[in-house]
C-alpha cells in the first residue's frame, strides 16, 4: 500500500485530497501537514513513500519543503501539487529533486492515475508542462553549447572542425589556405584555450559539445 503524506496550507484542500485519495484501495493517507516545519517533521516520523506538497507555504516554500526532506530522506517521493504554472517554479522544483510536478487544475481520475504511476516508479509531469521542460533544455543545452566554443575565433572554431573529423595539419593548411606553421600555431592555441592536452581530446570535446549545431551558417 502505498503511503501518502498531504501538505497544503489550506485546510479544505488537505480535506478534499484525503477524502478522494481514501476512497481508492492501495493508498493510505497517513499524515497532513500545513507548512514546511511540520512536512518535514512528519516526513521523518511517519517515512511516507510519498509527499504531495503544495508550492505555497507559510515561511518555507514548499520547493525548500522538498529539498529539507529530501536530505533526510532520499527516497521519499515528492509530486508538487500547484496552481501554478510558472517556468521557475518548475525547474526549481525539478532541482530540487521533485518526483513530479501537477497542477490542481487535474481531474481527481487524472490524480488517482498520477499515483499509480508513482507506485510504479513512473515520473510525473504535467503535460501542459512538457513543451515547457524541452523548451528549457533546448535552450540549456544551447547555452552550454556556447560557453563550450566561446573562447574561440572563427578560424579556431574551424580548425578544431577540422581535428575532429581526423585531418592532419598539413591536410587542414589545404583547406584553409594557410601554411602548415600557421595551422600548428592555431591548434596549439586551441588546445591551450579550451585546456586540452592531445588532438584526440580536442575532436572528442568537439563531438561531445556538438560543434556542428555550433557553426555559423
Amino acid at each position: 500500500m502505498l503511503s501518502i503524506l498531504i501538505v497544503d496550507d489550506h485546510e479544505v484542500v488537505r480535506l478534499g485530497l484525503k477524502t478522494l485519495i481514501s476512497n481508492y484501495p492501495g493508498f493510505n493517507v497517513v499524515g497532513e501537514a500545513s507548512n514546511a516545519n511540520e512536512s518535514l517533521k512528519m516526513t521523518i516520523e511517519l517515512e511516507p513513500d510519498v509527499v504531495i506538497m503544495d508550492i505555497r507555504l507559510p515561511g518555507k516554500n514548499g520547493i525548500q519543503a522538498t529539498k529539507d526532506i529530501l536530505e533526510v530522506r532520499p527516497g521519499t517521493k515528492v509530486v508538487i501539487l500547484t496552481s501554478y504554472a510558472e517556468d521557475e517554479l518548475l525547474f526549481d522544483a525539478i532541482n530540487a529533486g521533485a518526483y513530479g510536478y501537477v497542477l490542481k487544475q487535474i481531474g481527481s481520475d487524472d490524480l488517482i492515475k498520477s499515483l499509480e504511476r508513482i507506485n510504479r516508479g513512473e515520473a510525473l509531469l504535467d503535460p501542459s508542462l512538457t513543451q515547457k521542460l524541452f523548451k528549457r533544455v533546448r535552450e540549456a543545452n544551447r547555452k552550454a553549447t556556447d560557453e563550450a566554443f566561446k573562447p574561440l575565433s572563427d578560424q579556431e572554431l574551424k580548425i578544431l572542425l577540422l581535428i575532429s573529423e581526423g585531418k592532419t595539419n598539413k591536410e587542414i593548411a589545404a583547406v584553409i589556405f594557410l601554411s602548415e606553421k600557421t595551422v600548428r600555431n592555431y591548434v596549439s592555441s586551441v588546445l591551450s584555450k579550451l585546456n586540452l592536452r592531445t588532438r584526440s581530446e580536442a575532436a572528442a570535446y568537439a563531438v561531445r559539445h556538438n560543434i556542428y549545431d555550433y557553426l555559423p551558417e
